[in-house]
């Protein structure tokens, strides 16, 4: 697999985003040896980018990729903190205080089997706590060996800006994919400025563009597309002349939509690794393939040219938490 660089940091263009494997999804952590199999795979693939979180189970998924990886700790492992408050307040309370850093990670190392963070995110940007005082603490972490590159996710433009002043950034998470664009008009010129590379998440759109979701009907409750604006009623329904558009050109190219849709982002820049997420080993194999579709230009304009996604892409809480 072709590689990039995210600053400094080297890594397979193609990764793997393990959240659903245990978090977020109508059938998430229902098949934790299909979830072991498909990291490994990927790693046979060339993948070298595995992305978690310790709020995704909470804390399960970190373990899930430890088991997976136990032995074979050559790759580049990336978590997040933030979203869970250890000083009481428990998941899905913003805390970047520089002693919940700590905290996090030390539990982050004791799940993951591991005496480092190679990629520690902050998970989404506290209002409360100046990144100035966050990336400051996570320095003292990257100066004691315990991280080695930082990163931001969903981070806005100042906020970029104020913690690579800091200490240097090395790569920025953001949703991008041919239906959520927002990131093209500030934040990727603010990053390429820096030399930050990006890291896009739900590259497929929480599989809307794989053109295999003709239907919200079958979303669990706990699934992070029910009740989500982009898969309901109307939106929902002009949101698949996307999915059509998509698969015409994948007709063209003989490939997947999914391919289609990942070889739309790689063909934006040689500093972005996207992290489509999967946890079935077919997923992986056809994710990873889309390294050797080659879109002409005129492909890639006709897919630019796609009308913007219908509805937001978080509810009304999820949208609380995005720094835009």
């Amino acid at each position: 697999m072709k590689h990039v660089h995210l600053g400094d940091l080297d890594v397979a263009r193609i990764g793997l985003g393990a959240m659903g494997m245990s978090h977020g999804y109508t059938d998430s952590g229902t098949d934790e040896t299909e979830s072991i199999r498909t990291i490994h795979r990927a790693l046979e693939l060339g993948v070298t980018l595995i992305d978690t979180a310790e709020i995704y189970g909470p804390y399960v998924n970190e373990e899930l990729v430890a088991r997976a990886l136990k032995g074979r700790r050559d790759q580049v492992v990336a978590t997040k903190f933030g979203m869970v408050s250890h000083a009481g307040d428990g998941p899905w309370n913003l805390d970047s205080s520089p002693a919940n850093i700590r905290t996090a990670l030390e539990g982050s190392l004791q799940r993951l089997g591991t005496d480092h963070v190679d990629l520690y995110y902050q998970h989404r940007v506290d209002p409360n706590v100046p990144i100035e005082d966050t990336v400051g603490a996570l320095a003292e972490l990257v100066t004691e060996g315990k991280v080695r590159h930082i990163g931001l996710s969903e981070a806005g433009v100042d906020t970029i800006r104020r913690a690579h002043a800091v200490h240097p950034v090395t790569a920025v998470q953001s949703e991008y994919s041919l239906w959520t664009r927002s990131i093209e008009e500030q934040i990727l010129p603010t990053i390429r400025e820096l030399g930050i590379g990006l890291v896009p998440f739900a590259p497929l759109g929480h599989g809307f563009l794989t053109g295999k979701v003709r239907s919200a009907d079958n979303f669990s409750e706990s699934d992070f597309r029910h009740g989500n604006p982009r898969f309901t009623g109307e939106n929902f329904q002009r949101n698949l002349r996307i999915v059509d558009e998509v698969e015409a050109v994948a007709g063209e190219v003989g490939a997947t939509p999914a391919q289609v849709a990942i070889a739309w982002l790689l063909a934006q820049g040689e500093d972005i690794a996207p992290i489509p997420g999967t946890k079935r080993v077919s997923r992986i194999e056809e994710n990873c393939a889309a390294d050797d579709v080659e879109l002409t230009a005129a492909q890639i304009e006709r897919l630019s040219s796609l009308p913007p996604a219908a509805g937001d892409t978080h509810t009304e809480a999820g949208k609380r938490m995005l720094e835009r």
